[in-house]
């Protein structure tokens, strides 16, 4: 099996004290139907309970695992396009994963279509997919699934069609029946009761939609003061308030023109969802490719901010735009706003640019319309206040190399932003060389070098002579500076919770700094197995090996704390960075435990010596994972991550496990618990 790395866990609080469990919140069932003479579709049903979710099939590199389905090849029959999905999934911003994640609620129906060749065929496949509720998580689950299917020359009267009648029926069926279900007919409809994954239920994509827009309000603003609009203020306005238009007059035009400069941006991002897609810009927001390529896209507009070059448009359009502004009337204000856009395309280009690729990249639909929409509200704003207020125009501070300045902050900024994209990059492919040191070495450098700017230390192209600094040129170079040394401690593991959104996992980190450190490397037991694959946090002496933690606890005597984790665990990772470096915490942990962490969802392949069939499920033992996995469920009777267990030497619990408590006093409870009934063993 070729080794992967599948980010299968989203997780929020467990439940404190929860008593361990298999967990089964999910009914699948399965069922075909006749389409025409020789096509059927085939209707894999997803009945999920009440708090938990299920993931689409359109989950892109470095999100979780995706509903997939495997349908052995045959001749007797030929697959007819790709697996469809009902209803239109939910999606969430995650931060763990950095991306959007769609996801089922209740019920989810995939349907296959298939042409058959043979007047009946046994049509077999294999369904994987995740679940989770908004306390706790699943591994992936994998199913065998058969259809008997009859075509329609052959037995047409046996074709029958699921009537709602017959799935209301199904979706109500719950009797659990054998890990492997055989479906024979829609006549025939068998159910089974599955594993699932988490994701928390919100108003996400109304949220997310919100941000774009607030997004692109700050975008308008900040492009509004930008050195190819803010000078041509002025006399734009005074188009309004000539003498020969009356106030009223002046006012309507001005909201015409404020209207078409809606229109035009708004039309604009409708363009990218029409060209793309939605489902397209799902599939950005983690595509390796695309974010590559949103990152020189970026760095291309930072550049141009900083001096190195300017974007402009051909200036045959800029001049056919002008031409048809003046013919007046409510053309004429149209293809006067058109032009605006265009002159100003140097300044608002790589603003617009940003804002779209961001909207894009949070995959929802309308993202780059109201992303838009934000924008050129707030960019005609001005233009319809001036002209309904021309004497605030005396208020208005006079151009200057102030305007530069704005724009090379601005660059700045992009530049910062690119290197997220490059970091989506690097965690998606495994590159594991733009690790976290690096990314926060290239945010401080950058954010010194603005602030040094800000202070007129620093002189770009374009940029005039700073004579004085300004008290609003020193507030936000104090402002960057102070973010400067705030990322300092970071190189050395501090947490930098305000922007760990932003950065990669502190499992990139090459070096933590900790109280404790000095201790827990003291008590380092030598090279574990499985010690070149996972990286212990904390700096803390970790076992990856149940069988060799145990021994190694037996030899020195002391309890065994079992983390039951996985790769993109959320909630595992929150653990480790809020709770464990608390230093009550971290202090039972080095000294006084033994830890053992393993992994239930890694995918690297056991040596042959080690692959069994497990006597509890019946399944192959091939994986890391799925020797972890097993071992949770047959021993703990959980599936769960995080899941925490206190063991004696001999393997025998001291306490009852536990997952997920982000609350370090309650959390070193549950330690000197198990550790008080490991001494009163003694005795």
């Amino acid at each position: 099996m070729t080794k992967k790395i599948v980010l299968s866990f989203l997780f929020l609080c467990c439940a404190l004290g929860m008593s361990a469990q298999i967990l089964k919140p999910a009914t699948w069932s399965f069922s075909n139907k006749q389409v025409s003479d020789t096509e059927f579709d085939l209707v894999l049903t997803a009945n999920i309970d009440n708090g938990w979710h299920l993931y689409s099939q359109f989950i892109g590199d470095g999100g979780p695992v995706a509903t997939s389905f495997k349908f052995k090849p045959s001749s007797d029959y030929e697959l007819v396009g790709k697996v469809g999905e009902s209803p239109k999934p939910k999606k969430i911003y995650e931060k763990a994963f950095e991306m959007e994640v769609a996801f089922f609620e209740k019920k989810a129906v995939f349907t296959q279509k298939i042409k058959m060749k043979v007047p009946a065929a046994k049509i077999k496949g294999i369904l994987e997919f995740m679940l989770c509720d908004d306390s706790q998580c699943l591994p992936p689950e994998e199913l065998d699934f058969s259809f008997d299917v009859k075509g329609a020359k052959v037995a047409a009267a046996d074709a029958k069609v699921l009537t709602p009648v017959a799935a209301t029926a199904a979706d109500t069926a719950q009797t659990a029946v054998t890990p492997t279900p055989t479906v024979a007919n829609d006549s025939a409809v068998s159910v089974v009761k599955t594993q699932a994954l988490a994701v928390t239920p919100t108003s996400t994509e109304k949220q997310s939609l919100w941000t774009i827009f607030f997004l692109g309000l700050l975008g308008g603003f900040t492009a509004f003061v930008m050195p190819c609009i803010f000078p041509m203020v002025p006399m734009t306005v005074s188009y309004f308030t000539k003498k020969e238009v009356t106030k009223r007059k002046g006012v309507i035009n001005a909201l015409i023109y404020g209207l078409s400069i809606i229109v035009i941006y708004v039309v604009l991002g409708l363009l990218i969802t029409v060209i793309f897609g939605a489902d397209a810009l799902n599939v950005l927001s983690t595509n390796g490719v695309f974010n590559f390529f949103f990152f020189l896209l970026l760095v291309a507009f930072a550049l141009s901010f900083l001096g190195a070059f300017e974007l402009v448009l051909p200036s045959s359009w800029v001049n056919k735009m002008d031409s048809n502004s003046d013919k007046g009337g409510l053309g004429g204000l149209f293809f006067m706003a058109g032009t605006l856009a265009l002159v100003s395309f140097s300044c608002t280009g790589p603003i617009v640019g940003t804002l779209l690729v961001q909207a894009a990249t949070m995959g929802q639909l309308l993202g780059p319309a109201i992303g838009m929409l934000g924008f050129a509200i707030a960019l005609a704003i001005p233009f319809v206040l001036f002209a309904m207020f021309p004497a605030w125009m005396k208020a208005m501070p006079k151009s200057g190399g102030w305007l530069n300045s704005v724009k090379v902050v601005l660059g700045f900024l992009e530049l910062a932003f690119a290197f997220k994209f490059l970091s989506n990059v690097d965690l998606a492919y495994h590159w594991n060389w733009f690790d976290r040191e690096i990314f926060l070495s290239l945010w401080i450098v950058i954010s010194a070098l603005m602030g040094v700017y800000l202070l007129g230390k620093l002189k770009l192209p374009n940029d005039s002579d700073v004579k004085h600094v300004s008290t609003t040129r020193l507030v936000l170079a104090i402002i960057t500076l102070s973010f400067t040394v705030y990322m300092i401690p970071g190189l050395w593991g501090a947490p930098l919770k305000s922007i760990s959104a932003f950065l990669p996992p502190m499992s990139t980190q090459d070096f933590v700094m900790s109280a404790n450190n000095t201790a827990a490397v003291a008590h380092n037991s030598g090279t574990h197995k499985y010690g070149d694959i996972f990286h212990a946090p904390l700096g803390l002496d970790v076992f990856f090996d149940y069988d060799e933690g145990l021994a190694y606890a037996k030899k020195v005597n002391k309890p065994v704390f079992i983390d039951f984790t996985g790769h993109a665990c959320v909630n595992c990772r929150k653990m480790e960075a809020s709770v464990w470096p608390d230093k009550e915490v971290l202090s039972r942990l080095s000294n006084d435990y033994v830890v053992i962490q393993l992994y239930v969802d890694d995918k690297t392949d056991l040596d042959a010596a080690e692959q069994t069939v497990s006597t509890y499920s019946g399944k192959e033992i091939e994986t890391i994972g799925n020797k972890w996995s097993d071992l949770q469920a047959s021993r703990f009777n959980a599936n769960s991550q995080p899941f925490y267990v206190l063991l004696d030497t001999k393997g025998d619990l001291l306490v009852q496990p536990k997952g997920a408590d982000y609350d370090p006093k309650s959390f070193t409870g549950y330690l000197d618990s198990g550790l008080d009934t490991f001494k009163k063993n003694l005795q």
